[in-house]
């Protein structure tokens, strides 16, 4: 059961991208100094509860709230041909350069859900490429699969089907209606595709200028970017998180990167970390005490 986060409401604000798209972003702003940007999983947005109640901890505690959805999420279809991927760095920079531009914040911290944390992992690691602002200090990302080509094999697996089915569903509705905004990409066959490797060999790997899934995902991977991040930043992943294995968790990596953590949990699984008896999950809890490194309070509703 998805549990409910009362008492938290945003205000929303719509900004033009350079490629003359748009990105609607979520705001929580109480004139803090500090601020959160939060980036959803894949099919996900500023709705979901992992992202509402990292919004409702740290907005009880002193920062403000940037919760960002990608382009064609959480209600609004956009208008470029492509949709976004786990590689969309570009369009986290543009979310993280207007807020910097816009607001006097002394302080930026990044976390990252699953897809959303490998664009994290990517935009802190493409420092020596694009800059990175000197106001971003930290980021986290959970349940983020590192090493994208293993992880999504593991879609494939018995286990697994109820997350690919759920997907699927998502993506071929979206999909179809990109195809009403351009008529040039064929649906025909749509309603066959079975699995989300098939759905990226024939549209999202074409769609966003790749001549196979394979070559999409090559692409897209974080994992040649974490040694090449230089803030601080926490890598939260389940062992017992079904879409995870391998170099998902980089214990490698950790060892030789003192800016690097890595905690591996026996449980929690896939944005999950639910804790009996407790109001925010400890994945929410940890985020907050690995950014500002106090306690803090519990607001009851």
């Amino acid at each position: 059961m998805t549990r409910k986060i009362k008492d938290l409401s945003y205000q929303r604000e719509k900004i033009d991208t350079p490629d003359d798209d748009f990105l609607n972003l979520d705001w929580i702003r109480k004139g803090h100094e500090r601020l959160i940007v939060i980036s959803h999983g894949l099919e996900g947005g500023s709705d979901r509860h992992y992202v509402t109640g990292m919004a409702k901890l740290f907005r009880d505690n002193g920062w403000d709230v940037l919760a960002w959805n990608n382009r064609s999420c959480n209600g609004e279809m956009n208008k470029q041909r492509i949709l976004y991927h786990h590689a969309a760095s570009y369009d986290l920079r543009t979310v993280v350069d207007h807020a910097l531009e816009k607001y006097d914040y002394q302080e930026v911290c990044m976390v990252g859900f699953s897809l959303g944390g490998g664009q994290t992992l990517r935009y802190l690691g493409e420092e020596s490429e694009f800059g990175l602002p000197d106001r971003v200090k930290k980021g986290m990302v959970i349940s983020v699969p590192c090493s994208l080509p293993e992880s999504v094999d593991t879609l494939g697996l018995k286990g697994n089907a109820v997350y690919e089915k759920r997907f699927l569903k998502k993506l071929k509705l979206k999909i179809a209606a990109k195809a009403a905004q351009y008529n040039d990409i064929d649906i025909s066959g749509l309603d066959d595709v079975s699995t989300l490797e098939v759905f990226d060999e024939k549209y999202s790997a074409p769609l966003h200028g790749f001549k196979s899934r394979s070559e999409f995902y090559v692409y897209c991977n974080p994992f040649p970017y974490i040694s090449k991040i230089t803030r601080d930043i926490m890598i939260l992943n389940a062992i017992n998180d079904p879409l995870l294995i391998g170099n998902c968790y980089p214990y490698d990596l950790a060892n030789e990167m003192p800016n690097l953590y890595l905690e591996t949990p026996e449980r929690g699984g896939h944005v999950g970390f639910a804790q009996a008896g407790e109001k925010f999950t400890y994945a929410e809890r940890r985020t907050l005490e690995f950014f500002e490194g106090s306690t803090f309070r519990i607001i009851e509703d």
